[in-house]
């Protein structure tokens, strides 16, 4: 894993508010902005005592510090915002992508960047709430973050083309989960997992999701969503040649449910139960 190199506050920033929805960003934005512009323009209370000299001094230097702040922290969100709702959009767009996919290597063509991206969309579509590490690399520890139930568990991510996923990988987590108190973990990979690997992952709650398991995980969410979607009702089709001849209202077609008629077709008045007009279809 490669050594992340040192940045400044105003970087962190910028990170922190790429983690948070792009809409927290640019809320967070206003309210430093508001916040430190108040600040900055209160007015300083003239030295009154020599006494009081280190606290003129402080107020000074923190109305200094808030008509900078006032623009470099709320850019700094800003720039986080934007990050966060282009990083939701590249999600989106690489999980349709393999949804509406028909080629089994679907997988095979993205970076491991993107897959990363699009295991972490996998998961938020099930529930659980991602937290994106964004110091995997290509080869590097834990790549996600998921807390579901008030639970902590850890993703590694291994976008290896054509390569077996060996115990040694398995045994790195389990090692992570243990110290950082996690709850279960899953590696997903492109590719396959050896036999060794999933001996050992049996009965310590590791979950081995290879490229096969995936894509039917990332299908099915298509197939929940569509089943979840109610059926639109079609409104019953209104005669806009004929009048209701008690009342004048507009009449609707039914089937008749009891009766001598029973299952056949006529114009019911709209203001049915208060208007029982009805007039018969030739």
């Amino acid at each position: 894993m490669a050594r992340k190199r040192k940045q400044g506050a105003f970087e962190d920033l910028i990170d922190i508010a790429a983690m948070l929805p792009w809409w927290a960003g640019v809320l967070l934005a206003l309210i430093a902005y508001f916040v430190l512009h108040h600040y900055a323009t209160a007015e300083i209370v003239a030295l009154a005592s020599p006494g009081q000299m280190g606290a003129v001094l402080a107020n000074q230097f923190g109305k200094t510090l808030a008509t900078f702040g006032q623009y470099l922290i709320p850019l700094a969100l800003i720039i986080g915002a934007g990050i966060s709702a282009y990083g939701r959009h590249r999600r989106t767009a690489l999980f349709t992508d393999v949804q509406e996919s028909s080629s089994p290597s679907a997988l095979n063509g993205m970076s491991w960047q993107e897959f990363e991206m699009l295991v972490g969309e996998a998961f938020r579509r099930r529930g659980y709430t991602v937290a994106e590490t964004g110091g995997g690399g290509a080869d590097g520890g834990v790549d996600l973050v998921l807390r579901k139930d008030g639970e902590k568990f850890l993703v590694q991510c291994k976008q290896w083309k054509a390569f077996k996923v060996g115990v040694t990988t398995i045994r790195e987590l389990y090692g992570v989960m243990a110290a950082g108190g996690a709850a279960g973990g899953f590696v997903v990979t492109s590719g396959v997992f050896t036999q060794e690997a999933k001996s050992f992952a049996e009965g310590r709650n590791i979950g081995l999701i290879d490229c096969s398991e995936l894509t039917a995980m990332i299908k099915s969410a298509q197939r929940q969503a569509a089943a979840a979607r109610p059926e639109p009702r079609s409104a019953p089709a209104a005669n806009a040649n004929q009048d209701c001849p008690k009342c004048g209202g507009a009449m609707i077609r039914r089937i008749a449910k009891q009766g001598a008629n029973v299952g056949k077709a006529f114009w019911g008045c709209s203001n049915f139960p208060q208007c029982r007009g009805v007039v018969s279809i030739e």
